[in-house]
């Protein structure tokens, strides 16, 4: 009954869903691997978090150039802050208010290339204000902070879009500072978390591609999609399966499919048409003519007139 199996056609079929299957269910375990990443990299970014402010610090040229792994570390680096070149970011938030941060450059020998360090070394609440900015300290100083990633043009609040005034920049980036200063910059930054009041600290982020973002969440619905695609394949699968087996039960029983049944109607008409008018038989060799064949009715007829003959003499 189930010899359709062996068909081209099926085993085309069968060829098809051994692999789909795998390849769905692979798909569908990496997405969610991804997923889990996110959720575990999320719970890490947080414990860093709370822990930033008591974490012991690394030395800056041991975490560069950043990576996940070491975006949210606590860093220390040794070096003097750039007095002549300060820059408010405009347009931040901390706990739901809305300020601007203090940003410095620390130039130091411990970096490659002695690249300078941007340094954030806190928060304001308000419109961007130069003189309400405490200076940073002279001299030599060691500076202790979380270690972030570039920011990008989404990072930059709505007001700092555009066009901003001399001493803003709309983000933190080596390519933002490029035309501002005239030496190289780290294409990471440092945000402490022991400010000089009146200066807030600003909590470490999560660096992009990292966080419970709505990319993260897309990997999960992606997960439920190659899921989903494999069991559609096993579905179709059975169903195929089982019409094909209902189709040569019919067959093996007789109960032909309507369009198998007027194909053999027309068969039959073929082999008839081959046979001649239905009834016709042919005459055997030698036989004579059938006009000249006498009928039942005929012979007993031709009996009884022998029988009336008077019987001539021996």
């Amino acid at each position: 009954m189930y010899r359709f199996l062996l068909t081209p056609r099926w085993w085309g079929i069968n060829i098809f869903a051994v692999l789909a299957i795998p390849v769905c269910l692979l798909m569908g375990s990496w997405q969610l691997s991804r997923f889990d990443d996110r959720v575990d990299r999320h719970h890490q970014q947080q414990e860093q978090s709370q822990s930033a402010a008591h974490a012991k610090a690394e030395p800056l040229a041991s975490l560069l150039p950043i990576t996940e792994e070491t975006a949210g570390r606590t860093a220390k680096v040794t070096g003097r802050f750039d007095t002549a070149h300060p820059l408010l970011i405009p347009d931040r938030t901390v706990k739901d208010k809305q300020g601007f941060y203090v940003l410095s450059l620390l130039r130091t020998d411990e970096t490659k290339g002695h690249q300078a360090v941007p340094v954030v070394r806190g928060w304001l609440p308000g419109d961007p204000d130069p003189a309400r900015v405490p200076a940073p300290p002279k001299g030599e100083v060691t500076v202790r902070g979380v270690l972030q990633a570039s920011e990008s043009h989404n990072d930059a609040g709505p007001e700092a879009s555009g066009a901003l005034p001399e001493g803003q920049l709309g983000f933190v980036s080596a390519a933002a500072l490029v035309n501002v200063v005239p030496y190289e910059v780290t294409n990471a930054w440092l945000t402490e978390q022991h400010t000089e009041p009146p200066l807030k600290p600003v909590p470490p982020v999560a660096p992009e591609g990292t966080g419970l973002d709505l990319k993260a969440f897309q990997n999960l619905g992606y997960t439920a999609q190659w899921f989903v695609f494999a069991g559609f394949v096993v579905f179709m699968w059975f169903r195929f399966f089982r019409r094909e087996a209902e189709m040569a039960k019919d067959a093996a029983l007789g109960l032909l499919p309507e369009e198998n049944t007027t194909q053999a109607a027309q068969e039959a008409q073929e082999d008839q048409a081959a046979q001649g008018p239905a009834g016709s038989r042919e005459t055997p060799a030698g036989a004579g003519d059938p006009a000249d064949e006498v009928t039942p009715a005929e012979a007993a007829e031709g009996a009884a007139t022998r029988s009336r003959s008077p019987v001539g003499p021996a």
